[in-house]
C-alpha cells in the first residue's frame, strides 16, 4: 500500500506497513517514546507524539515494524538515538558514513575487546537502517543486498587490519607498510557466495577463503607461514563471528576453502592452484564465479583469480557441468524433501521455484559458455541474467521474468530473516506467523502475498525445468516403455521389444543395428569406456536412435555414427551435450552422414561442436574485426609460444567448422562461405606471424629497418577459400641497406634471417600437434619458385615483376593481397603489383597466352566427372581465367585485384566481344559453381558424380541451386558450363599453332592455389 505524505524521518519510501494488531503497535510506539525520553532524544519524542494522528505516517510505519519484528523492535528500543539521527540526515547518508568509518586505520590503543564492541554496534545500527529502507520501499532489494555486502566487507577489512597490526607489533609478521597494513602483505580474503557477488542476505553467514602469497615474505620464517597466518585468520573469525554481549557482526563460514577437512585456514596460493587444477570440482568452479577479494592484499587477490581463471572458465563449452549442477540440486531436494510448490513451510531459497534455482539457471550457463564469452563472467545473478540475454543465450522475456522473480524472492527472504535475525529461508506454517511475513513484506494479507509469491515460484520452476531438459525426473526414473526397450539393447541385443523399437524407427537390419548398440556398452571405445559415459549414453540413446532413424538410410547412418564414436577421445561431454540439447541431434546426423570434413573435426576435437549452441551461430557470420577480437581474447591466457600455436589450431578448427556447419544447414548461403573461411585464415595468419616473429626475435633479434609483408595468393588472395583449401603465400621483406646481420644473441645475415623466419612460420602452420595441423601452405608462387630462398626481398620482387614475369605469373598477381605485416610496405607492395599488371603488353598476346594455358590444362587434366567444377570445360578455371584476363587487359578496374572472381566478372566491360546476355550469365555461373564446390568440399573426397554423394549433401546442393530435386543437379550444371565455355571461346579463342605461347608450362594449380602439382620455377 503506497502513501503520499512526506517523511518525518530520513528514510523515504512509499510502502505503508499494516500491523496485525494496531493497539499493540501503538503500545510499542509508547515504549519507544519513553526510551526516547530516557536517552534525551527530544526531537524523536516530539515526532512520535505528532505522528499518532497520522495512520500512514512514519511513526505508524515504525509501529508496524516494531509489532511485526522482535529483532528490529529490540534495536529501536535499545538505541532510539539511531532513529533520532534520521531527523537530521537521511538514512542512506548515515549508512555510508558508518561503513566508511570502518575503513579508517586502527585507533591507537584500541584493543580487541573494544574493536569487537565497536564493530557490533556499527553493524547493528546499519542493519536497522538498511532494514527500514527496505521495508519502507526506499531501497530496492539490489540496493539492500549491496549495502549489506559493503558492511560485511568493511567489517572484515577492519578486523584483518587489526590482526595484521597486532601480529606485526608482536614480531610474528613483518608488514611492508605499517600505515597501510593490507598493502603488499600478500595475504588476502576472498568473499564467496553472496558476499563476493555483492548481494548479501539480511541475516547471512559470510563465506570466506583466505590465501597468502609465499613470495610476499609476510612471515620471516617461511616454514612457519601457514601456522602463523592461520592463527591470524582464526583471530579474524573470532572478532567478526563470536557472539558477545553486544551480539555478533557476521557469522563466518570457512568451509568453501579447498578440502576444508585437511587444509589450514590460511592456504598458500601455490597449494591452492595445485588443488584446483588437479582436484577441483564443478561445484567449486560454480562457487568461484562469485569470488572477489574483500580484504587484505587485493592486488594479490585479483592476480590469484586471474591465474585461477582457466579452472573456472574452460576453453571449451562444459556441458558435463550442467549434469553435475542438476545432480547437486536433486540431492538438495531429496535431502530437504522439497517436492512441490506451496507457501506454508516452503523454503524460498532451496525449495522448488526458489532463489537457488535462479542462481543455478544463471551459473550453469555461465560455466558452460563463460570460457568463450567473457561477457558472461558476472558475479551478481541479475547481471549474469542480463549478460545471458545480451548475448542471445536466453530470451529477454526470460531475463525480465527471472530477474523480477529473483528480487521478489530475495526480498521475501529478507523479511523472513528480519523477524528474529535468524538465518532462515523457510516460510512459517502457522497462519498468524505467515500473516506477519505478508504484512512486513508490504501486503494487506497473507492471501495476496501467497498469490504473488506463487506466481514468481511457478515462473522460476518453469524456466529451471526447461533448462534442465529432463525436468524434475531423477536419473534412473522410469522411462516410457518404448524408450526403455531401446535402452535395454545396451544389455541384450536380442531383446524383442528393443528390436521392434528399432524396426518402428525405420531401421532395416535391426539385428545388425542392435549388435552395434550393444557393443557400445562393452566399453571398447574410449568414448564409452567410463561408467559415467555409459550412463550418459543410456540417457540419450532413444533420441539418438530416433534421429538416425530419420535418415534416408538409417542402417548406414548408424554405422557411420559408430565409426565416428570409435574415434572420439571421450564421451561424457559429448553425450551430456546431446542430452542437454536434443534438437542438435538432427544436425549431428546430417554432419555424420554427409560431411566427412566436419565429422573428422568433431571426432578429433568434439568440443568444436559445442560452439553451435552459441546463440550467435544462427544470427551472425563474424567479420574479420569480430574474429580478431575473439581470437585476441582466446590467446590472452596463453602460457607460452607452444600454447599460442595450440590455441590457434583450436580457434581455426572451431571457426572453420562453424562456417561449414552454417553452410550445411543453410544458415548462410554457400557463396558466403569463401569470405568467411578467408576471414578465419586472415586473423589466424596475422596472429601466427606475430607470434613466430616474436619468438624468433628472442633468439636472433631484429634486422635494422626490417619490414615484412605476408602476401596472400590464389584463393586466399581472392577471398575464395573452401573448407579444405591450402594457403598460397609469399613473404616479402625490406631492411636498411647497411644492415649486415641481425642484432640478437645469435645474429644472422638478413637473407638467412628472413628465410629461416619463413621456415619457422611454415612449421608453425603445418606442424602436426595434438590439435592437428593449422593450415597446409605453399610458397611456390614466389618469383624464384622452389630454387631460391623462401623469403623474397621487396626490391627483387618489384624488379622481377616489372621485367621478367610471365603472363601466368601476372595472372596469379590478380588474386593477391597483403594479409599481415608493415602497413607502409603493404602499400608499396600493392602499388608494385598494380604497376606490374599494368605493364603494357599486346592484348592479343595476353589472350593467346591465357587460352593456350587453358588448352594445356584441359589436355593434361580432363574433368573427372560432371561435378568436377574446377576442371569441367566451362567450369571454374574458365571463369577465373576470364576474370584474370579482364584485369590484365584493363577490361576490369584494377581496384578489383584481390577481389572474388564473381565481383570481377560482374564489373568487367566485355564491350562487343560478348553479347550482354552472355556476359550477365558469367557472374551467376560463378556464384552457382562456387556454391557447389563449397558444399562438395564438406563431403567425401574425390566424388564427382551426384549418385556418389551422400543424400543429405546432394539435397543441400540442390537447395543452393534453387532446384526441387537432386536429380536435376548434373543437367543444370552442364547447361551452365556449356554457356560459360561458349563465352570463353568468344573471348579467348585458342591461338593458331604459329601463335603458340612461349611461356613455361603453367597449370591450374599454379594459378588456383588449391590442388598441388608442378609449378614453374
Amino acid at each position: 500500500m503506497a502513501r503520499d505524505d512526506t517523511s518525518t524521518f530520513g528514510i523515504g519510501g512509499g510502502i505503508c506497513l499494516t500491523p496485525l494488531d494496531a493497539a499493540r503497535a501503538a503500545e510499542w510506539l509508547g515504549d519507544l517514546r519513553r526510551a526516547a525520553d530516557e536517552r534525551e532524544c527530544r526531537g524523536l519524542a516530539a515526532a512520535l507524539d505528532a505522528g499518532r494522528a497520522n495512520a500512514e505516517g512514519d511513526a505508524a510505519r515504525l509501529g508496524a515494524v516494531m509489532e511485526l519484528s522482535p529483532y528490529l523492535r529490540g534495536a529501536m528500543l535499545q538505541h532510539p538515538e539511531w532513529l533520532a539521527a534520521l531527523q537530521e540526515r537521511p538514512a542512506d547518508q548515515i549508512i555510508a558514513e558508518r561503513i566508511a568509518s570502518l575503513s579508517e586505520p586502527p585507533a591507537a590503543g584500541e584493543g580487541e575487546t573494544a574493536l569487537m564492541a565497536r564493530l557490533r554496534l556499527v553493524k547493528r545500527e546499519v542493519s536497522l537502517l538498511i532494514a527500514l529502507r527496505d521495508l519502507f520501499g526506499a531501497a530496492s532489494p539490489a540496493e539492500t543486498t549491496a549495502s549489506l555486502s559493503d558492511l560485511a566487507e568493511a567489517t572484515v577489512g577492519a578486523a584483518l587490519r587489526f590482526c595484521l597490526t597486532e601480529a606485526h607489533r608482536t614480531g610474528k609478521i613483518v608488514l611492508p607498510h605499517l600505515d597501510e597494513p593490507e598493502r603488499d602483505c600478500g595475504l588476502f580474503v576472498l568473499g564467496m557466495g553472496k558476499l563476493g557477488a555483492g548481494e548479501l542476505n539480511y541475516s547471512s553467514d559470510i563465506d570466506l577463503i583466505v590465501f597468502f602469497e609465499p613470495a610476499a615474505g609476510l612471515v620471516p620464517d617461511p616454514m612457519e607461514a601457514v601456522e602463523t597466518l592461520s592463527r591470524i585468520v582464526r583471530r579474524l573469525v573470532r572478532i567478526v563471528g563470536e557472539r558477545t554481549g553486544e551480539g555478533y557482526v557476521f557469522r563466518t563460514d570457512m568451509r568453501l576453502r579447498p578440502d576444508p577437512g585437511a587444509m589450514p585456514l590460511a592456504i598458500s596460493t601455490d597449494m591452492a592452484l595445485t588443488y584446483y587444477e588437479g582436484s577441483g570440482r564443478n561445484w567449486e568452479r560454480a562457487a568461484m564465479i562469485k569470488a572477489r577479494p574483500v580484504a587484505g592484499d587485493r592486488a594479490a587477490g585479483e592476480a590469484f583469480l586471474d591465474e585461477l581463471s582457466p579452472f573456472v572458465w574452460r576453453k571449451y563449452l562444459d556441458f558435463a557441468a550442467i549434469a553435475d549442477i542438476q545432480d547437486m540440486k536433486l540431492r538438495i531436494d531429496r535431502h530437504r524433501g522439497f517436492d512441490g510448490l506451496g507457501i506454508p513451510g516452503h523454503n524460498v531459497k532451496l525449495g522448488r521455484g526458489g532463489i537457488r534455482e535462479v542462481e543455478f539457471f544463471a551459473q550453469t550457463q555461465q560455466l558452460i559458455s563463460g570460457g568463450r564469452s567473457p561477457a558472461l563472467r558476472q558475479r551478481r545473478t541479475d547481471q549474469a541474467l542480463a549478460a545471458l540475454a545480451a548475448g542471445g543465450w536466453i530470451a529477454r522475456d526470460t531475463r525480465d521474468e527471472l530477474t523480477e522473480a529473483y528480487w521478489f524472492l530475495r526480498r521475501t527472504e529478507h523479511v523472513i530473516q528480519m523477524i528474529a535475525d535468524e538465518q532462515s529461508h523457510t516460510l512459517p506454517e502457522d497462519e498468524e506467523r505467515l500473516e506477519e511475513i505478508a504484512r512486513l513484506a508490504g501486503f494487506q494479507d497473507a492471501a495476496a502475498f501467497s498469490e504473488a509469491l506463487l506466481d514468481r515460484m511457478r515462473c522460476v520452476d518453469r524456466h529451471f525445468s526447461q533448462l534442465f531438459s529432463d525436468g524434475r525426473t531423477e536419473r534412473g526414473a522410469e522411462l516410457p516403455d518404448a524408450h526403455a526397450a531401446l535402452v535395454r539393447l545396451l544389455e541384450n541385443e536380442e531383446d524383442p521389444s528393443g528390436l521392434e523399437g528399432l524396426r518402428s524407427l525405420g531401421y532395416g537390419r535391426v539385428g545388425d543395428v542392435a549388435r552395434i548398440v550393444r557393443s557400445w556398452a562393452f566399453g571398447r571405445y574410449r568414448a564409452t569406456r567410463s561408467q559415467a559415459a555409459r550412463e550418459r549414453l543410456s540417457e540419450v540413446l532413444p533420441q539418438l536412435l530416433a534421429a538416425f532413424g530419420q535418415a534416408r538410410d538409417p542402417d548406414g547412418a548408424l554405422a557411420a555414427f559408430d565409426r565416428f564414436l570409435s574415434g572420439l577421445p571421450a564421451g561424457v561431454q559429448f553425450f551430456a551435450l546431446i542430452a542437454s540439447n536434443p534438437k542438435i541431434l538432427e544436425l549431428l546426423a546430417l554432419i555424420i552422414t554427409s560431411a566427412p570434413a566436419l565429422r573428422e573435426t568433431i571426432a578429433a576435437r568434439p568440443h568444436v561442436f559445442d560452439a553451435m549452441l552459441d546463440p550467435a551461430f544462427l544470427g551472425e557470420l563474424p567479420d574479420r574485426a569480430l574474429l580478431a577480437e575473439r581470437l585476441a581474447a582466446f590467446l590472452a591466457d596463453a602460457e607460452d609460444y607452444e600454447d599460442v600455436l595450440a590455441r590457434l589450431r583450436i580457434f581455426a578448427s572451431e571457426q572453420r567448422f562453424l562456417v561449414g556447419a552454417r553452410m550445411l544447414t543453410g544458415v548462410v548461403a554457400a557463396d558466403e562461405a569463401g569470405p568467411a573461411f578467408t576471414n578465419v585464415a586472415d586473423v589466424v595468419l596475422e596472429a601466427a606471424f606475430a607470434a613466430v616473429h616474436a619468438a624468433f626475435a628472442e633468439r636472433h633479434g631484429h634486422v635494422a629497418g626490417e619490414r615484412m609483408v605476408l602476401l596472400g595468393m590464389g584463393r586466399l588472395g581472392s577471398r575464395e577459400l573452401t573448407a579444405g583449401s591450402d594457403l598460397d603465400l609469399i613473404l616479402l621483406y625490406d631492411h636498411d641497406l647497411e644492415a649486415d646481420q641481425s642484432e640478437g644473441q645469435k645474429p644472422l645475415p638478413p637473407t638467412v634471417y628472413f628465410a629461416r623466419l619463413t621456415q619457422r612460420l611454415i612449421a608453425a602452420l603445418t606442424a602436426p600437434m595434438r590439435e592437428g595441423v593449422l593450415y597446409d601452405v605453399d610458397f611456390r608462387l614466389r618469383p624464384s619458385g622452389n630454387k631460391g630462398p623462401l623469403a623474397t626481398h621487396f626490391e627483387a620482387f618489384a624488379r622481377y615483376q616489372k621485367t621478367e614475369a610471365w603472363t601466368w605469373e601476372r595472372m596469379a598477381l590478380t588474386r593477391s593481397r597483403p594479409i599481415a605485416g608493415d602497413p607502409g610496405l603493404c602499400g608499396e607492395v600493392v602499388e608494385t603489383i598494380h604497376a606490374a599488371i599494368a605493364e603494357p603488353r599486346p592484348a592479343d598476346a595476353v589472350a593467346g597466352d591465357v587460352a593456350e594455358m587453358r588448352r594445356r590444362i584441359e589436355g593434361a587434366k580432363p574433368a573427372r566427372g560432371p561435378l568436377d567444377m574446377k576442371l569441367l570445360p566451362g567450369g571454374l578455371i574458365d571463369l577465373e581465367f576470364i576474370a584474370q584476363w579482364a584485369l590484365l587487359t584493363e577490361r576490369a578496374d584494377r581496384r578489383l585485384i584481390g577481389a572474388p572472381t564473381e565481383d570481377v566478372l560482374a564489373e568487367t566491360d566485355f564491350g562487343d566481344r560478348l553479347p550482354a546476355e552472355e556476359a550477365e550469365r558469367l557472374p551467376r555461373a560463378m556464384r552457382d559453381f562456387t556454391r557447389v564446390i563449397q558444399i562438395l568440399r564438406l563431403g567425401p573426397p574425390d566424388v564427382f558424380r551426384r549418385d556418389d554423394l551422400p543424400a543429405g549433401l546432394a539435397d543441400r546442393i540442390a537447395a543452393a541451386l534453387g532446384l526441387e530435386a537432386a536429380e536435376t543437379i548434373e543437367p543444370t550444371l552442364a547447361e551452365t558450363a556449356a554457356s560459360v565455355r561458349r563465352a570463353f571461346d568468344m573471348l579467348l579463342p585458342l591461338p593458331t599453332s604459329a601463335e603458340g605461347a612461349a611461356e613455361p608450362d603453367a597449370d591450374a594449380e599454379s594459378l588456383d592455389g588449391e590442388a598441388r602439382s608442378t609449378k614453374p620455377a
